[in-house]
């Protein structure tokens, strides 16, 4: 069985405080920043570790929090089983590529450490890539980057079986995408601070429930969510400027002062045409 593994850092275990998350936002310390990566980094030990104890024969791993670079693979376990991308972008075949290596021979993807999608109440952090994006929609329906990351994998047929985070982001999970198990570590007290199991109790946690997913993998208990295609793909954005400068791209349209569409053909199109990075 192949797997891969894409991390975020707001839903990881252990970080409670907006600072901890956004060490990069003003009010945050360099002491925050190291906090929040160390319990990262303590996160996804635990989690690697349990897909492997659970057979898995290979694991792809990367993270994109704020463009990657919170964990060093060295401190992960060494396993020839395990391939590490230290960001969410890296160069295959020459060219640069979201979500390096995943394809067709992957058997299931696991999102740990992710947050609810913008607007979501309840939850911790919640935003979909930016907090200038205020509605993210597929075919009308808004989505966060749990969607759109799923959306992005089915292209290849590879179903979401895994998603790690607050309880928001586990209830949104839950409600799009049928057979996923969920891992929920803490919960929002406010938008920016939330609280939850104890760091041993968490990664305790979490290794069960990685054990139940790729189980129902294994049977194929967990179907692939594919949007009918062409897909049209919608996004609203808090500045008019920013949405003006993406109606410049090919193939985008302006609907409102705030808001721009693309219909795309592929699934692994769904942010392309916004980012510019996407399967090719």
């Amino acid at each position: 069985m192949k797997l891969y593994m894409h991390w975020d850092m707001e839903g990881a275990s252990g970080i409670f405080h907006r600072a901890q998350a956004w060490y990069y936002k003003d009010g945050a310390t360099e002491q925050d920043r190291v906090d929040g990566q160390r319990l990262l980094a303590a996160d996804m030990r635990a989690a690697i570790t349990a897909v492997l104890d659970a057979g898995a024969d290979q694991l792809i791993v990367c993270e994109s929090h704020h463009g990657g670079g919170n964990y060093r693979p060295a401190e992960m376990p060494q396993d020839p089983r395990v391939t590490y991308f230290e960001t969410g972008v890296a160069t295959e075949d020459g060219r640069r590529r979201w979500m390096p290596r995943l394809d067709e021979t992957v058997d299931g993807l696991l999102l740990p450490g992710h947050h609810a999608m913008t607007g979501t109440p309840g939850a911790f952090l919640p935003h979909s890539r930016s907090l200038d994006w205020l509605d993210f929609r597929i075919n009308g329906e808004s989505v966060g980057e749990i969607g759109f990351k799923a959306c992005y994998a089915a292209h290849w047929g590879v179903p979401l079986i895994l998603v790690q985070g607050d309880e928001a982001a586990c209830r949104e999970a839950e409600a799009r995408f049928p057979g996923v198990v969920t891992a929920a570590v803490k919960r929002a007290v406010s938008f920016d601070e939330c609280e939850g199991l104890p760091i041993a109790q968490a990664h305790r946690l979490t290794a069960a429930k990685i054990r139940e997913a790729i189980e129902k993998a294994r049977r194929r208990a967990i179907p692939v969510l594919r949007p009918a295609l062409p897909m049209t793909v919608t996004i609203r954005m808090a500045q008019r400027a920013e949405a003006e400068t993406a109606a410049r791209r090919p193939g985008v349209t302006l609907l409102d002062e705030h808001t721009v569409a693309a219909q795309v053909d592929r699934h692994c199109d769904v942010m392309q045409w916004i980012t510019g990075i996407g399967a090719d």
